[in-house]
């Protein structure tokens, strides 16, 4: 949320299953719309995505993950100005997935058959796209967390620059700490 805010002049909604809505509207507070999304898994939370927002009338928008907390503001910046001269954007990340798909529009088809989490679901999008006939950009490479060895880099990042996350680096500060007593209680066992 943080992320997002920090791109002044956007509207900002947290699109979830319908059955997280209330928890996750009480977590965001007053800052953030939450918006249950029609359908269940994550291709139908991007659809949800672009016919709310396309349906109101925005002309770019922007779908990014949760799981990138260190995304720099400058990736989602870049990626709303591609969409100025293509239909779709996409941010790829290294294990053939993406962090964040951009429209203009809502097109309907763009994410059936997604098979999410997979490392081609990088790939299916950009065919679907093709198929529909919209034009594409890329937007520079990125990671987001999936795997324990991702963690442990994002860890390390932090340590080096915690004003990327802030927030998370924090997390990693207390946990780093609390291991830390675990395993001094476990020394005196």
């Amino acid at each position: 949320m943080a992320l997002a805010q920090s791109l002044g002049s956007v509207e900002i909604a947290i699109m979830c299953p319908a059955s997280d809505a209330d928890d996750l509207a009480r977590l965001a507070g007053d800052t953030v719309r939450v918006v249950a999304q029609t359908g269940q898994g994550l291709a139908a939370g991007l659809t949800s995505v672009f016919a709310h927002f396309a349906g109101a009338g925005r002309q770019r928008v922007i779908a990014f993950n949760s799981d990138s907390p260190h995304l720099p503001a400058s990736l989602l910046e870049s990626a709303f100005e591609a969409l100025t001269a293509c239909d779709v954007v996409v941010g790829p990340t290294h294990d053939g997935g993406y962090y964040l798909v951009g429209a203009k529009a809502a097109h309907p088809g763009l994410f059936n058959g997604q098979a999410m989490g997979t490392s081609n679901a990088l790939e299916r999008l950009l065919e679907r796209a093709r198929a529909l006939e919209l034009s594409t950009h890329l937007a520079d490479p990125f990671y987001d967390i999936d795997v324990p060895s991702d963690l442990v880099r994002l860890d390390a990042e932090l340590r080096l620059s915690p004003s990327r996350a802030p927030r998370t680096a924090a997390w990693f500060a207390q946990w780093r700490h609390l291991v830390a007593q675990l395993r001094a209680g476990l020394g005196d066992l």
